[in-house]
């Protein structure tokens, strides 16, 4: 007869129960998030932006998650930019929102070549790109209606981002969970920001979404988020936890014991002259 102990670590082993308890995980940092830092409202239509890589496909099927079951009601629209890029598979997104019964988009804008003709031989087509991708999501966000925009960018992209701007920009600045966007005219939110990079790239795997592989920049070997992203994987192997423990520094933050003059009034800072006489004439 097999013990309580074997039985136990079947029920461990099962494919179904990983997958029910990684998905409850992933569906509270989510939730944590949007509560924490008040991302979606009651009322709100929200604009999903859909890549077709793993992280916006976890995306959505979270907020579709919540959406069910949260005390306020909210819409979802999901939202894909076709970029023209060559061989992109334009059948994948349609079927697959389709079959999820959830109303979407598809805005065709031929960026690549623009993109293309822009960017100078042997550097990355990366910044062209995300400010044209911006610029026609925000329109589109606008004439749709919606009130909140969702990028699926989750904890390690934040710390990455983080360690970029220290090291070739020479700021201390990450990605903020919640932010209005230069225009002015859109709340952009990142309901990802507990999750890390692994838990999303198992969940891909369980749920196995039609990824779609960027073809402007994935062929690009060089880039500095991949040298900082193989960083952060090998801390994560070496050093469990630090990565973790960087991404909570971003929300615990002490500007007295850093040097921005914007953040923290250094000039103004003095000693307290007659705190000390009394608590001298206490000590006597």
């Amino acid at each position: 007869m097999p013990s309580r102990a074997d039985g136990y670590t079947a029920v461990m082993s099962d494919p179904t129960y990983e997958a029910n308890k990684l998905q409850k995980k992933l569906r509270a940092q989510t939730a944590r998030a949007i509560t924490d830092y008040d991302m979606i409202a009651d009322g709100d239509r929200v604009m999903v932006c859909l890549s077709g890589g793993k992280d916006s496909y976890a995306m959505l099927d979270m907020l579709m998650s919540l959406a069910r079951n949260a005390p306020i009601s909210f819409e979802l629209v999901a939202v894909n930019l076709d970029q023209k890029q060559p061989g992109f598979p334009e059948h994948v997104l349609p079927k697959y929102l389709g079959d999820l019964g959830v109303e979407y988009h598809v805005i065709e804008e031929d960026t690549y070549s623009v993109v293309q003709r822009l960017t100078p031989e042997g550097k990355t087509t990366c910044p062209v790109c995300s400010r044209m991708r911006r610029g026609i999501l925000y329109s589109f966000a606008q004439k749709i209606g919606a009130t909140k925009v969702a990028l699926g960018h989750h904890a390690d992209d934040v710390v990455e981002t983080l360690f970029l701007n220290m090291f070739h920009g020479g700021r201390l600045k990450a990605m903020p969970p919640k932010l209005v966007s230069d225009d002015q005219r859109n709340v952009l939110i990142r309901p990802l920001f507990y999750c890390r990079e692994d838990q999303l790239e198992r969940w891909a795997k369980i749920r196995q979404y039609p990824i779609i592989p960027c073809n402007l920049c994935g062929s690009q070997d060089n880039l500095q988020r991949q040298a900082i992203k193989a960083m952060l994987r090998q801390w994560d192997t070496e050093h469990p936890g630090r990565v973790a423990s960087i991404a909570r520094a971003i929300s615990n933050v002490s500007p007295s014991h850093l040097s921005d003059r914007a953040l923290y009034d250094f000039e103004g800072l003095r000693a307290n002259p007659g705190l000390i006489a009394a608590l001298n004439i206490e000590a006597s």
